[in-house]
Order: structure tokens, then C-alpha cells, then sequence
């Protein structure tokens, strides 16, 4: 549980600590050794600074401290390494945030907190991802920290994972370009980036004792692509292998991840890190490629030392463990720019969060333009469920960003921020009749529904670290609500408050349903505007609904023999290990739909407007980078910003009955514009991944290429004979 903080003098108190702790290691004279030149390569200072280092230094550089650290200067974040003042290496300080700094409030400051991860990715604008993250990098070092412990690039393989919203969605391609970009803002706000679980980490039950099971060309054609596609766009400086087993190897100890891939075929130049508490071994991580064990040195610490003393892990290793983190806190200027603790208003920060928000609610459906609503042709409107009164829902685990202003829905595991939909719908409507029902009871619900113009139902499904949904039914008889609500007002709007996918089968009687995700510290006005149109909705959905779950791959969720899914995980010794089968490869998400020809409820990359849009002029040019060019009008009367999605047919020998996401651009349009979109196609995103060569395999032939609104939905197709690879 997180400590609540009762009063000012506490709050200060605890404020005076953590800026104290802040400035302890800068009060320090810097050296003045040669590895201090900036104008030296970070590779070079890194070489440097080990020749300098006695066998304990380079051992306190490897592994974190539990509690308060070295001398009490922890500020007491998701971990702690403790520098060498002598030599100029500061304390390394992590927290976890992938919508925000998460967990701040119990240590006395706050952050702004973003919509999540998914939301993000369904703006599917790389600008808003920039901004995402950049947000996220400049309160993390206002805070005092180092790290941040964001970035999840695992692919939504299992719509009722708990953890999918923290997720960038289910294709690799968007999840590594977004989530590339939100990376590299972070980054340029002088703090080290993370990108975790490495990898096929696709479900919280039994997340610890859980093997993997998945054949090298999927994986590196599906779940490693993502993880790819991510490092080289953001030069990221840590990677954190995850808690499950892959293909029978736990991932912190397996060289084929670490060492093979990561660190050889993408080059990569960082540093490896376990997610906490998954280490499970000194001589077999070290020589497979992990470099730092968090958050304490079990594994890394007396152990790793003694291994080295006897030759079973060579000192070059651990020379190598320590310039990799050396080199990565040189090069984003951690050793040259002395974090300096400023204050962080949460609520400045809630403009940036708003806007975000408003560019990643998917309308997915609209019937008879329900939607906008006029502000002054409604003069009465039920606002229903979901404790739409007081707030809107987050996620949780290390991605909760505490509540700035306290959660207004305390007793539960779940946290509301206060940024109340009725109050904001209020404001919009302000000659309106705007009452409220908690939908608790249903009859209640359904006679404020009946006596009113317009029903705005509210719904959710929590999710959280260490637990999946049992089913992708909303809980708490919350369909049962809408269908009632639906019968006694057929205008009815829903907004979902979830973290993925649910199933909707009240969907025929709704008039409008808008997808908010978890929208973050100013959800309740974002969805103000987006229902009352002064946004136009512009984001498309980053991962499939299905319909039901026996049109998934795997109808029922693997779990360890006497696990119930939809309890949290305990400790691995308390549950038997099991394999995940990941039979589809990487026929994940929409692939899965295509290849099986079934029909999802709704389609990767759908997502309505208030306009319309239409393409024509498809044009392909072969060549090194084929280009695919095409046009994009607004047929509608008011501005709006459109996805184009380019998806490619790859030929015949490949052994695919799927089309790929190969390129997109979002194009903003004004009232019957027209814009001519070219984009180049990495032929990369176009090859097999050849495990005999154990290289990408661009193959000869000729490959379809879709162009669309959404992965469904593709008006213009055109052939392309490609010669393969040169």
C-alpha cells in the first residue's frame, strides 16, 4: 500500500528530505581527471573512467541497494545505484513511469498524469508520442531521478492481459515507431530511458514461472521487431529483461536474447537490467549478457565478485557490464549536468496530458451523427456509471501515477483522478438539465435514461499490474446497464474507460460509443470536447476488439495448474511452471483475424470523425525503398486529421495469409482538401526473417500493396514486382 501523506508539515518534511537527498552528491568538487573532457568520445571517457576503477567500484556500479541506499541518499524511487563521488559517477536514481512518474505521492511531489501507454499509441501521431514521453523525461529529472523506467514494447498478444495499457499496441511496426519516439523525448530531457519486458512477456499470470513458447522467425518477426524497431529509433540506454521463461530459458539468463540479438545483430550499446526480482542467476546472467542486477545484489553483488575472483565470469565481462553503464550516463550528460530538483505542478502539466488525451479517443461508432452534440440544442442529458461524477479511472501497478489532489474513489485498489466528466459536460451545456445516476441500480439508471434527451453511459474494466481480466466482459453487470439504459433511450452514447479491448453486446442498441482508454489528469474535459465537438476525433484503434474470445488464438488463457485467471500473482514458488504456447507466431492481432478470415467487432486502425475522408491516385515505384504515393480528400465540411495506413501483401513463398502495417502518416485536412501522401516503405518491413541465414530476407516477387482508413478497410490496391534482396 502506498503511504498517505496527512498534512502540510508531513508534506514538507518529506519535500525538505527528498531535496536534500537531491543535492547531496553535487555539494561534492568535481574531479578533474581526463575522462571529465567533454570534447572526448562517450566511449573513449568511459574507457577512461574504468582504468580508474578498483574491483569494489566497478562491483557498486552493477547492482542496486534495497532501502534507503549508500548513506541514506535514495529517494527512495523503484531503485537505487550508488555512485563513486571520488571519480565523479553520481547516484543512479530510478523510478517507474510509463503515463507519468509513477508512485511520487507517498514521497511527497507529484506528476502529471498522461493518458496511458495504449491511448498514445492510438493517436498513431509519432509528434504526440515525442510529447508523451518528453513530458514524462522533464518531470522525471525535475524530480531527481535518472531513470525512467517506461516503455513497454511488448505486442498485445493477450487481449485480457493486465498490463495491456501499458502496451503501444499490437503491431510492431507502430509500437516500435511510437514508442521509439516517445523514448527519444524522454531522452533529450537529459534522462535515461528504459524499454522493458524483454521479452514475449504477454500476460501477468504466472508471469514468473511462465515459459514462452515461440519459434525464432515469429519472434523476430513480431514480439524482438517491436523491441527493434524502438532501440534504433531512440537510441534507448537500458533495456529490462522480464520475469518469464522463453522457449525454456528464463529471459535474464538467455545469451540468444541478450548477447545474440541485442548485442550483436542490433548493436546495441546500453545496458541490460533485470525487471525486479528477475534475476535468477550469477554466472549464467553475467556470461549471457546481463549487466546490472535491480534492485539489490543477491545475484550481482558478494556472488558476482566471488565468480570473477575464481575466472567463472572473466573481469573483461564485468568491464564490459561497467562500460556500458558508464558510457550511457556519459553520453545523455548525466556525468556532466548535475540534476538540479525543481518544483512539478501536475496541473501545468494537465494541458499537455488534455491534449493528448483528445487526439487518442477512438470513436468507433456514430449513428445518425449523434455525435457532436450541440451544446444548445440538448436540454437534458443522464450522465451514467462509472463514477463519472467525481472522476476517471487509471491503471495500476509501477505505471499508477498517484492522484494529484487525492483519488476520489478511495476503499479499492483502483484510483480515480479527479477530473469529473459531469462537471465538465456541465460546462459545455450549460442551459441544460445534466443529472447524474451511479448505475448501481438498474432501474433507477434506465428512469433518469428515459426522462432525459440524450444518456451518456459510463463503463469500465480496471486492469493492473499482476492480474489479467478473467474475460473481456465489462465486470460488475456493467453490460446489463447499457443494454437497460438502451431500451429506455435509443440515444444513447457509451465511453469506455478501459485499459484494451472488451466485448460489447449492447453494441445494436448504442447510438455512439467512444473508446477514452484511461485518459489521464484531465480526462473528463478531453471527453467534454470530443463529445460536444470542439475536437474533431482523430485516433484509430492500436489493437483489435474481437468479438467474442473464441476468436482469439487461445479461447482460454494459459495458468499453472489451480490458478484462477483474474486473481493476482503471488510469488513463483507458489505456482507450478507451465508453457504459453504462442502457436499463431506472428499472426497476432488483426494478422490473426485476416489469416483466419474472421471478422473482428472492430478493426486495427478503425476509427470514425465527424467528416469524412476518401482516397484514390495510388501510384507504386519499385526500388531499393519502394514508394508508395497517394491521395487523401476531406469530403467533409469541417477540418480533421486523417491516418493513412499502408499495408503490404508479401508474395506467395513467404507462407503469410496476412497483410503487414508498413508505413502510415496522419494527414490533417481542411474541408474538401485534397493532399498527396508518398511514403517509403523500409524493406525491412517487407522481408522474412531467414533463421538458416539468420538474417532479414527480402524475397523476389510480387507483393500486394492495400492503402486505407484501416486495416479492414483499404479502397485502393496495386501490385509491385519487387526483385529481392541485392
Amino acid at each position: 500500500m502506498k503511504q498517505q501523506l496527512h498534512g502540510r508539515t508531513t508534506f514538507n518534511f518529506l519535500a525538505s528530505l527528498w531535496i536534500a537527498a537531491a543535492f547531496l552528491p553535487a555539494l561534492a568538487q568535481p574531479p578533474k581527471g581526463p575522462w571529465m573532457d567533454k570534447t572526448l568520445p562517450p566511449d573513449r571517457r568511459a574507457e577512461l573512467l574504468l582504468e580508474q576503477m578498483s574491483l569494489d567500484e566497478k562491483m557498486t556500479m552493477v547492482h542496486g541497494e534495497a532501502g534507503a541506499g549508500s548513506a541514506g541518499r535514495s529517494l527512495g524511487g523503484a531503485g537505487y545505484v550508488a555512485g563513486i563521488p571520488r571519480l565523479g559517477i553520481p547516484d543512479i536514481q530510478m523510478t517507474d513511469g510509463r503515463s507519468g512518474v509513477a508512485n511520487a505521492g507517498g514521497r511527497g511531489r507529484y506528476a502529471t498524469a498522461l493518458p496511458s501507454a495504449l491511448a498514445c499509441a492510438a493517436s498513431w501521431d509519432p509528434k504526440v508520442a515525442y510529447e508523451f514521453g518528453a513530458l514524462i523525461g522533464k518531470e522525471t529529472r525535475d524530480l531527481g531521478f535518472h531513470v525512467s523506467l517506461g516503455g513497454t514494447a511488448n505486442l498485445i498478444r493477450e487481449p485480457r492481459n493486465g498490463r495491456n495499457f501499458e502496451c503501444f499496441g499490437e503491431d510492431p511496426i507502430l509500437i516500435g515507431k511510437m514508442l521509439g519516439r516517445a523514448l527519444k523525448g524522454t531522452q533529450d530531457q537529459g534522462v535515461i530511458g528504459n524499454i522493458n519486458r524483454y521479452a514475449v512477456n504477454d500476460q501477468e499470470t504466472g508471469r514468473r514461472v511462465g515459459n514462452a513458447v515461440l519459434d525464432r522467425r515469429a519472434m523476430r518477426e513480431s514480439d524482438l521487431l517491436a523491441f527493434e524497431v524502438a532501440i534504433r529509433e531512440s537510441g534507448v540506454g537500458t533495456v529490462m529483461c522480464a520475469y518469464n521463461k522463453v522457449n525454456s530459458e528464463y529471459a535474464c539468463d538467455s545469451s540468444y536474447l541478450l548477447t545474440d540479438v541485442l548485442k550483436k545483430a542490433w548493436g546495441y550499446q546500453g545496458w541490460v537490467m533485470p525487471d525486479w526480482g528477475a534475476a535468477h542467476s550469477t554466472v549464467k546472467a553475467a556470461l549471457a549478457g546481463m549487466d546490472q542486477e535491480m534492485p539489490t545484489g543477491e545475484h550481482f553483488g558478494g556472488a558476482l565478485k566471488a565468480a570473477v575472483l575464481k575466472g567463472e565470469v572473466p573481469m573483461a565481462r564485468l568491464d564490459d557490464m561497467v562500460r556500458r553503464i558508464l558510457r550511457t550516463e556519459i553520453a545523455l550528460g548525466i556525468l556532466d549536468n548535475p540534476i538540479s530538483v525543481r518544483p512539478v505542478n501536475p496541473f501545468t502539466g494537465a494541458e499537455t496530458a488534455q491534449r493528448i488525451a483528445e487526439q487518442s479517443m477512438v470513436l468507433l461508432k456514430n449513428a445518425n451523427q449523434l455525435l457532436p452534440l450541440g451544446a444548445s440544442g440538448v436540454k437534458s442529458i443522464a450522465v451514467i456509471g462509472s463514477h463519472a461524477d467525481v472522476g476517471v479511472l487509471s491503471g495500476a501497478g509501477s505505471d499508477q501515477v498517484d492522484a494529484a489532489g487525492g483519488n476520489t474513489v478511495p476503499g479499492g485498489r483502483a484510483v480515480w483522478h479527479p477530473s469529473s466528466p459531469l462537471k465538465a459536460i456541465r460546462a459545455k451545456a450549460p442551459q441544460s438539465r445534466v443529472e447524474f445516476d451511479p448505475g448501481v441500480d438498474l432501474d433507477a439508471a434506465a428512469k433518469l435514461a428515459a426522462a432525459s434527451e440524450v444518456a451518456i453511459v459510463f463503463v469500465n474494466q480496471f486492469n493492473a499490474e499482476g492480474r489479467d481480466v478473467p474475460s473481456l466482459s465489462l465486470p460488475d453487470n456493467q453490460d446489463e446497464l447499457v443494454r437497460r439504459v438502451a431500451a429506455a433511450n435509443r440515444r444513447v452514447i457509451v465511453v469506455l474507460e478501459t485499459g484494451g479491448p472488451v466485448k460489447m453486446p449492447w453494441l445494436g442498441g448504442a447510438g455512439a460509443v467512444l473508446a477514452a482508454w484511461y485518459p489521464g489528469i484531465r480526462g473528463g474535459e478531453a471527453i467534454a470536447n470530443i463529445l460536444f465537438g470542439e475536437v474533431n476525433p482523430s485516433a484509430k484503434l492500436p489493437v483489435t476488439f474481437p468479438n467474442s474470445e473464441a476468436d482469439l488464438p487461445h479461447p482460454k488463457m494459459y495458468a499453472p495448474a489451480g490458478f484462477t485467471v483474474g486473481e493476482f500473482t503471488t510469488i513463483a514458488g507458489q505456482l507450478p511452471a507451465f508453457d504459453i504456447n504462442y502457436t499463431e507466431g506472428a499472426r497476432v492481432g488483426y494478422k490473426w483475424f485476416d489469416a483466419e478470415k474472421k471478422e473482428p467487432l472492430f478493426a486495427f486502425g478503425f476509427g470514425l470523425s465527424y467528416t469524412a475522408y476518401s482516397y484514390s491516385g495510388l501510384q507504386t515505384a519499385a526500388g531499393r525503398r519502394p514508394v508508395v504515393s497517394f491521395r487523401v480528400t476531406n469530403t467533409g465540411k469541417r477540418a480533421g486529421a486523417e491516418t493513412a495506413q499502408v499495408y503490404v501483401s508479401l508474395p506467395a513463398a513467404s507462407g503469410e495469409r496476412f497483410k503487414r502495417l508498413a508505413a502510415w502518416e496522419k494527414v490533417p485536412l481542411g474541408p474538401g482538401e485534397t493532399k498527396t501522401v508518398r511514403l517509403e516503405l523500409d524493406p525491412q518491413f517487407l522481408s522474412i526473417f531467414n533463421t538458416e541465414k539468420d538474417a532479414w530476407d527480402l524475397l523476389p516477387g510480387e507483393y500486394q500493396v492495400h492503402v486505407g482508413g484501416s486495416s479492414r478497410w483499404t479502397p485502393l490496391s496495386r501490385s509491385m514486382r519487387l526483385p529481392g534482396a541485392q
